[in-house]
């Protein structure tokens, strides 16, 4: 048998339900009713909702709980008017919640609620669709989903909508949109100028103000301005700032106007038609702070041209600002100061400022509280004083230069570097720059040294490179620990930052000890490889190269291999022998406390006498001292006596006493007596270098033939010394066997001390030679010639020989 079935209905039931009144009295159960095929249940169920929502955010947050956010977004795009309406009513205003904002960002909807935003929707569902995106565009992925999503054009067509509610949110989307550049340039091509500039003539006040905002940010763009300009937004904007009734939006409308005057031809057409009279008469009507800071913010924006500045001078601007400066009012103060700054391009201004006596009102704006405020009067004086003397002194008299000073220690990079701008621009005056270095300027400007702002940098070098040309100044530096930062600028890759920084070094390198300390911080060694770089090298770090090396005369003939007739051998100057490049060049205390070597040994200067005080011949007179059984009458310490040497090694020497008690050449000293008392009596200076160099020869071991150089024992000679010494410097005085190098340098020695003229030159393998300038016969006789004669002065094979330079055997002396 088959199995029995159920047997189907040939027709379904025709019959409906009749209606049944629902009462949803828990939110739950309203939510629920949003699932609801029947449109009439939907309907009442949004419209309950959006009643329950507008009660409070917990309604909301509790409705977000409930699972109402998700029907919600589905029934905005719901084919039936009423449920569509109702469904944005309740989404709208949930949307305002941030949590229900933060859980509509993770649902897809903005697409669905720029749809319904099309002219033909409802007015109540443009409400609240642009409720809700108003709530979501503050976020930034929001604004690119609205951007995106081509939402601008519906907005700003809503912009002229009649319900002042929609054309509100519209306006504050587009305002949020346009805080970035690709929204700003959208609303200038989709033509939303016009619109905006409606909204201005609103009845409501929050609409007037999103509108200047949004006008705002949009007139940055120089297409947009011009846009503006052809719309008379000018006239809208001056009509606003006539109306007194107005005053709420001024402030607004100024800073469009401040944007807007950025263009030549805005000013210009601005100018004509009377716009910038009445901007002066506004800026001195009293009123509230913030648009009279304002105003003035327009008249520095329109001086960033030099045409605007020429027409602002005219229309007697200084006169005006002069006269703010006494506002009672930071920032009124703070934006007349930026607004003097940028006039002071224009020379005539600066003389009109000076003029109307404005300099003791920005100085006393130095000594305010307000950080914006002091920045910004450091700047006006920067740009005051540059490169005018008279507003220099202007700036004394008002004794700016003491607050400057101050202004040093400032927390705002700005304004350190304003006022040591402001303090370089000043210090070109002595009088002025002593001033400035009583109140502490040096010690000032030692922690900005250190700054890593750049335009700090730059302007504190400088200004150091201004007020160090003072030789107490170097000093204050050297003391104040100043010169270690200054050197570490000196790795600057900023061009100008390096330049100036060579600069004061150039400047700071004029004392010997501060040459020899930057030395010691490397100094040198940086300004070698600076001026080994294409890219960093300049006529500053060359010249601070110089200073360094002529204070330094040791390092400059290590280096260079050459001192000038004007570089002057003085006492503790030594000879290290050739220095490689970017070899640092030892001091002469480290020098002598190495241990003796097997390298040639450093021959040091000294002409002073030792702490006993006995004069030379008392000294020659001593046995125990000196011995004359040298050649050529030379005289040479000798060996000490047994039980000075036995007390020597009960009681070692450190090595600073050692250094000093070989500094001590008692023989050199007699050798420059020598040289005073018997070559500067002579009357021919010819017979002068010849008998000096006689001389010189004759200390060190006497004429050597070419032949027999090979055999003359200088280099054991100058062992036997070190080993006697114990020690690798060895004092030239001593020296009884030298060569080429060794009388070269005494020659210049000998020279310097008495005042004759010579150079000294390093040649290769252990030459170096003296050249020297002398004139043609007597210079009273007729054979007398106007052109000097340079000579090379034979110290070894014939001395006393003067052979004429590029010869053969001016060469063959200098050249192996």
């Amino acid at each position: 048998m088959g199995k029995k079935v159920k047997k189907e209905s040939e027709t379904p039931c025709k019959e409906t339900f009749d209606p049944l009144p629902v009462e949803g009295k828990t939110p739950a159960t309203v939510v629920l009713l949003l699932s609801s095929p029947e449109e009439d249940i939907l309907i009442k169920a949004c419209e309950a909702i959006h009643t329950f929502a507008e009660k409070g955010d917990e309604n909301k947050v509790s409705l977000l709980g409930l699972g109402a956010l998700q029907p919600l977004c589905q029934l905005i795009t719901h084919s039936n008017k009423l449920v569509r309406r109702n469904a944005f009513m309740a989404l709208g205003i949930m949307a305002t919640n941030s949590d229900v904002k933060t859980a509509l960002k993770k649902i897809d909807v903005i697409p669905s609620i720029i749809d319904k935003l099309s002219l033909e929707e409802d007015t109540v569902v443009h409400e609240f669709a642009t409720l809700c995106l108003a709530s979501l565009s503050v976020d930034f992925i929001c604004k690119v989903q609205i951007f995106d999503n081509k939402g601008l054009p519906p907005l700003i067509q809503l912009l002229s909508s009649l319900d002042p509610d929609v054309q509100k949110h519209s306006l504050e989307i587009i305002f949020n949109l346009v805080q970035d550049y690709q929204s700003r340039l959208a609303v200038h091509g989709l033509g939303g100028i016009p619109p905006l500039l409606d909204l201005l003539k609103s009845d409501f006040l929050a609409i007037q103000h999103l509108a200047l905002k949004t006008l705002q940010n949009i007139t940055t763009d120089k297409d947009t301005r011009n846009t503006f300009r052809e719309e008379q937004g000018f006239e809208n904007l001056m009509d606003i700032l006539d109306n007194k009734d107005f005053t709420d939006l001024h402030a607004e409308a100024l800073q469009v106007v401040a944007n807007c005057l950025n263009d030549s031809e805005s000013f210009q057409l601005i100018n004509k038609g009377g716009g910038l009279t009445r901007l002066m008469e506004f800026v001195l009507t009293p009123t509230a702070p913030e648009i009279q800071s304002n105003t003035v913010k327009c008249i520095a924006r329109v001086a960033q041209s030099s045409e605007n500045r020429k027409l602002l001078h005219e229309q007697d601007v200084e006169k005006v600002l002069v006269e703010l400066l006494s506002v009672a009012n930071d920032s009124v103060k703070t934006a007349t100061c930026h607004a003097v700054a940028a006039m002071s391009f224009n020379l005539a201004s600066k003389d009109s400022f000076r003029d109307l006596g404005g300099f003791p009102a920005v100085v006393q704006s130095l000594s305010s509280e307000s950080l914006t405020l002091r920045e910004a009067a450091t700047q006006a004086l920067s740009n005051l004083t540059h490169n005018n003397q008279l507003n220099i002194f202007a700036v004394y008299e008002a004794g700016g230069h003491e607050f400057l000073v101050q202004q040093l220690h400032d927390s705002c990079p700005r304004t350190v570097a304003n006022a040591a701008a402001t303090l370089g621009n000043m210090a070109g005056q002595e009088v002025i720059r002593c001033s400035i270095l009583s109140y502490g300027a040096i010690q000032a400007l030692v922690e900005p040294l250190k700054s890593t702002d750049t335009q700090v940098l730059v302007n504190t070098t400088l200004c150091l490179a201004v007020l160090a040309c003072d030789t107490d100044a170097r000093a204050e530096l050297q003391i104040a620990g100043g010169l270690h930062p200054l050197v570490n600028l000196l790795r600057s890759h900023h061009k100008e930052v390096l330049y100036n920084t060579c600069l004061a070094v150039n400047v700071c390198a004029s004392d010997e000890p501060n040459a020899v300390e930057m030395c010691k911080y490397g100094a040198l060694e940086m300004l070698q490889e600076i001026n080994q770089s294409v890219n960093r090298r300049s006529r500053f770090s060359e010249l601070a190269m110089i200073s360094l090396l002529n204070s330094n005369l040791s390092l400059k003939y290590s280096l260079t291999g050459c001192l000038a007739s004007s570089d002057i051998i003085t006492d503790g100057f030594y000879d290290t022998g050739k220095a490689g490049s970017g070899q640092r060049v030892l001091t002469l205390e480290e020098l002598s406390k190495q241990p003796v070597n097997q390298h040639r040994p450093i021959i040091a200067v000294n002409t002073v006498s030792d702490e006993t005080g006995d004069a030379p011949e008392e000294r020659q007179s001593n046995p125990s001292e000196t011995d004359t059984s040298s050649k050529g009458g030379r005289r040479t310490p000798r060996r000490r006596k047994e039980d000075d040497k036995q007390k020597d090694e009960a009681q070692p020497e450190s090595p600073t006493e050692k250094l000093w008690k070989m500094m001590d050449d008692i023989p050199l000293q007699n050798l420059v007596k020598e040289a005073k008392e018997s070559i500067l009596p002579l009357n021919d200076e010819w017979e002068q270098y010849a008998a000096l160099a006689r001389l010189v020869s004759r200390t060190m071991g006497g004429a050597v033939e070419i032949e027999k150089l090979h055999k003359f024992p200088w280099e054991l000679h100058l062992s036997e010394l070190k080993f006697e010494f114990q020690s690798n410097v060895i004092p030239i005085g001593i020296i009884g066997k030298g060569i080429y190098c060794h009388r070269a340098l005494l020659f210049k020695c000998l020279a310097d001390c008495i005042g004759m003229s010579c150079t000294l030159v390093r040649g290769e393998y252990n030459r170096a030679w003296n050249e020297i300038l002398l004139f043609k016969g007597n210079p009273s006789s007729n054979e007398h010639s106007s052109q000097p004669c340079r000579l090379i002065v034979d110290l070894m094979h014939q001395p006393g020989n003067l052979l004429k330079t590029k010869t053969a055997a001016a060469v063959q002396y200098q050249t192996i």
